[in-house]
């Protein structure tokens, strides 16, 4: 347990790298979505995209899985903790998931093949903003509120539905 609180501090910050990547990367689909007419601009978000992809979200993704994963080998009394746990990991999986569904976006969009419209990429942006208040609250609050998951899901699920109802974005 004399690491515990390092290893903590080292998952926070390493969250909030992968969190970073996660917030920006779906911005620069956005850009080079509505701009793909513009050939030099594409070239450097592409360039932006890999690196922001290969140079701060994947190793700040394996570093925030490596350390959750020391915090619960070093205190597995964790896992009786209650459902929050359990709630948390699963919304982890389903951020995970996204991190990587933006590795193959990238690609897609690195090789001229990517279908997808900017509304789509506004509204995927969306996705790892409800997952991170989703996980911050079920580790600060410590318990699991199906009210307040259902809550900010519909909330969200609002949001996404207004993204899709704006006028088309005119790059």
């Amino acid at each position: 347990m004399e690491y515990y609180s390092w290893i903590l501090t080292f998952h926070v910050m390493s969250f909030m790298s992968w969190m970073a990547m996660l917030f920006y990367l779906p911005r620069l689909f956005v850009y080079h979505v509505e701009h793909a007419h513009k050939s030099e601009f594409v070239e450097v978000v592409k360039i932006q995209e890999y690196k922001i992809y290969k140079y701060i979200g994947l190793p700040a993704f394996w570093a925030t899985l490596l350390s959750g994963a020391a915090m619960l080998i070093i205190n597995p009394i964790l896992f009786e903790s209650g459902e929050w746990l359990y709630a948390k990991l699963t919304v982890v999986a389903l951020l995970t998931a996204y991190s990587f569904s933006l590795e193959y976006y990238r690609v897609q969009l690195e090789n001229d093949e990517c279908t997808q419209s900017g509304k789509f990429f506004r509204a995927y942006n969306e996705v790892p903003t409800l997952l991170s208040i989703l996980i911050v609250a079920y580790v600060v609050v410590k318990t699991f509120s199906l009210l307040f998951t259902s809550i900010t899901i519909a909330f969200f699920a609002f949001v996404i539905y207004m993204i899709f109802q704006q006028p088309k974005h005119k790059g």
